[in-house]
């Protein structure tokens, strides 16, 4: 089969892998409109459960990941002068840049031609078996036939602002600072010895009220320096602007389809679907793209068929996932209903964000049926791993009577 991947990102290189591994005959190119090495972008997080896919897919690949990612196993919530610290799942950090040379190299070993400066126009795609779209949220090839695609977009209400920073954060970071404009907060992570991303958020009237609108670059940077000097340990921030030279303040775009595909044409990663930063999420879900997409070509001979599975497993899976990225998108733009509860529990709610019934819940009743839950579940774990041992006990006491 003839295939061509639109789109250098991690979901169309790791999607030519997989295919190669399956069968080496397959002939497969990757076009990518940047220059090799060029990318934008600091770091991306992942968790355990996706390497273990990797593993499981490709454990060339998923060695090379994971020696190149850095760890970590908590959170930290620094609130006004209070800090909070919470163990949590092992999470990964491995910086953007590396992730597309380990998934570059891997694929040329296997033989896929990558050609980096080639864009391709919508109106003339290569000739393939198949053409995949991984060209990301903004896809001209998925544009070009949007009315098909039936293509959705949601603007999220709060500003962002995606940085690096010399700051190595040893712990998921979340740092929320008030000012006479309201709150602006950042989440922290690292991924290399010496490098780290900071995305920072806040609500409009406070992005406007602190004069990040208007002020030039550095002035920007020095004002979001010094908010958030605690967190970020005096290390520096550092931008890379857009193409036009500008910083790039955003509107957080939910986008969905109603399809994925279109005769030999399919969408993965971001050109199909997005989930709001804060779940972390979107690496992991392009690369769980190409896994479904190579298992279904691989298993279902007749492309259509292929196709339609492909999409059909994939927004199965999304499902609780954009939920949970549509809840967490809305904790933060109503942090002022959590950001006054004492540290112990707002943190607590902060890792309950993703939760549907939390918006209709008062928060401090919430955080305490939450509480009482998990104790409950762990005096249920309990008498699970006690119940045995106590029947052991009583048996062994009767038995020598």
């Amino acid at each position: 089969m003839k295939v061509a991947c639109v789109g250098g990102g991690p979901a169309g290189l790791y999607l030519s892998i997989l295919l190669k591994l399956r069968d080496p005959s397959h002939d497969i190119t990757v076009h990518e409109r940047n220059p090799e090495g060029i990318t934008y972008g600091w770091g991306v997080t992942y968790w355990r459960g996706l390497l273990d896919k990797l593993h499981a897919h490709d454990p060339v690949t998923a060695h090379a990941i994971e020696a190149s990612s850095v760890r970590w196993s908590a959170g930290v919530a620094h609130v006004r002068d209070l800090t909070t610290r919470r163990p949590g799942d092992e999470g990964h950090g491995i910086g953007r840049h590396r992730l597309l040379e380990i998934l570059a190299e891997r694929a040329r070993s296997l033989g896929v031609r990558l050609e980096f400066g080639h864009a391709i126009a919508p109106d003339d795609l290569p000739t393939a078996d198949l053409v995949v779209a991984g060209d990301g949220v903004h896809s001209t090839l998925r544009t070009r036939h949007a009315d098909h695609f039936g293509t959705r977009v949601e603007t999220g209400r709060n500003r962002y602002i995606w940085l690096g920073t010399s700051k190595a954060f040893d712990a998921f970071t979340f740092a929320f600072v008030e000012t006479d404009h309201g709150w602006i907060w950042c989440y922290g992570y690292g991924f290399g010895p010496d490098a780290g991303t900071c995305v920072v958020e806040c609500a409009p009237e406070t992005w406007t009220g602190l004069g990040l609108d208007t002020a030039p670059d550095a002035d920007g940077l020095a004002l979001l320096e010094k908010l958030f000097a605690g967190a970020l340990d005096g290390h520096p921030l550092i931008d890379r602007p857009s193409a036009d030279g500008s910083t790039q303040w955003l509107n957080f775009r939910t986008l969905t389809n109603r399809t994925w595909h279109r005769g030999n044409l399919v969408l993965i990663g971001d050109a199909a679907h997005t989930t709001h930063y804060s779940i972390g999420a979107g690496t992991t879900l392009a690369l769980e793209d190409a896994i479904a997409l190579a298992d279904a070509l691989h298993e279902r001979p007749a492309l259509p068929d292929a196709l339609a599975r492909y999409e059909r497993e994939r927004r199965q899976a999304l499902l609780p996932l954009q939920s949970a990225a549509r809840h967490s998108a809305l904790w933060y733009e109503n942090l002022p209903r959590y950001i006054h509860l004492p540290p112990q529990q707002m943190f607590a709610l902060l890792g309950q964000r993703h939760s549907p019934l939390l918006p209709y819940v008062p928060p401090q009743l919430y955080y305490r049926i939450d509480r009482a839950a998990g104790q409950l579940e762990t005096l249920r774990r309990l008498k699970r791993w006690l119940g045995p041992k106590v029947a052991r006990t009583v048996h062994a006491r009767a038995s020598r009577k």
